[in-house]
């Protein structure tokens, strides 16, 4: 009888109401994804599935919140900084590694290098020849210490050895204001966002920060072909759930997701911000989200930042 109860029980997930817990605000790139996400797994599995909002800290609030929920799949978190968080916030209410189950890589999307319109530098290499030539601390500013996009520029100056000092501010916007008042030299912003402004002339990008070019920016270079021939970096979203999920939830989870990235209206919405699916089993996803928590570890104590 055994043999047929674990199959039963398979089918009957979901039988009730999922929640993806959004960590960011309605509007932002990771609710974009988890709301898109969840109405295609709401016709796949026959059931509502709703993305809940909870903002603050960085992620902090939402992976906390649904750290604590119950392990029956009923609550799953989407995340974009999940490994970044760990290395830039001490005293965490949860360990990452030990109370979240790691279920799927969804996206990934490369980010943009960009400077003002009305500046001479044009290239990358005019940007590090004259970041290397100044005698002055030159300024890099990004949406928020502990983003992506501060990450993304702390491993370009290390990988291009040059010094410059970060100034965060609350959102792409307010950078970008930066850069056009010559505040601060560049910033790293995801292309979606880059795209929707160079196209109404607000800056200049340079470059992307994947090693290959972006299909949205198709006549933009990477950072990769500039010179710095070992530079990749891309911001992307997994999804979890709270540590100690059903073996057979787990299993419909991986192919269910990883279904539903392939239908035809979330393709067109990653075509149109630039991003690409991921796909990997969960114990895949588990090895590289290990991977990138230390690799994160290490560019943070390498630009030395300090935890906040």
């Amino acid at each position: 009888m055994c043999c047929f109860v674990a199959p039963a029980i398979s089918q009957d997930y979901p039988s009730k109401l999922v929640q993806i817990i959004i960590p960011f605000s309605a509007g932002s790139a990771t609710d974009t994804i988890a709301r898109a996400l969840a109405t295609e797994l709401s016709k796949h599995w026959a059931q509502p599935v709703k993305g809940v909002n909870i903002p603050g800290k960085g992620g902090i609030v939402a992976a906390a919140k649904a750290a604590q929920a119950e392990a029956d799949g009923y609550t799953l978190f989407i995340h974009g900084a999940f490994t970044i968080n760990p290395s830039i916030h001490s005293g965490l209410s949860y360990n990452p590694s030990k109370d979240f189950t790691n279920i799927a890589p969804l996206v990934r999307q490369p980010l943009a290098l960009l400077v003002s319109p009305s500046s001479n530098i044009k290239t990358v290499s005019a940007l590090l020849a004259f970041a290397k030539d100044e005698s002055r601390v030159l300024k890099f500013g990004s949406p928020g210490t502990g983003s992506s996009a501060h990450l993304a520029a702390e491993k370009f100056c290390l990988d291009a050895n040059i010094k410059m000092k970060h100034v965060p501010f609350t959102g792409g916007p307010e950078a970008i204001k930066a850069i056009n008042n010559g505040d601060v030299i560049f910033c790293f912003l995801p292309v979606a966002f880059a795209k929707k402004i160079v196209d109404k002339n607000k800056v200049r990008v340079l470059a992307v920060t994947s090693r290959q070019r972006a299909n949205i920016l198709p006549d933009v270079p990477s950072i990769a072909e500039t010179g710095l021939s070992d530079f990749d970096f891309n911001l992307w979203w997994g999804m979890w759930s709270p540590s100690g999920i059903p073996v057979h939830v787990l299993a419909k989870l991986e192919t269910d997701i990883e279904f539903v990235l392939a239908t035809t209206d979330l393709q067109q919405l990653f075509n149109q911000i630039g991003a690409e699916p991921m796909s990997m089993t969960s114990s895949e996803f588990t090895k590289f989200v290990s991977g990138e928590m230390e690799s994160m570890k290490r560019l943070v104590k390498e630009a030395g930042i300090e935890p906040e």
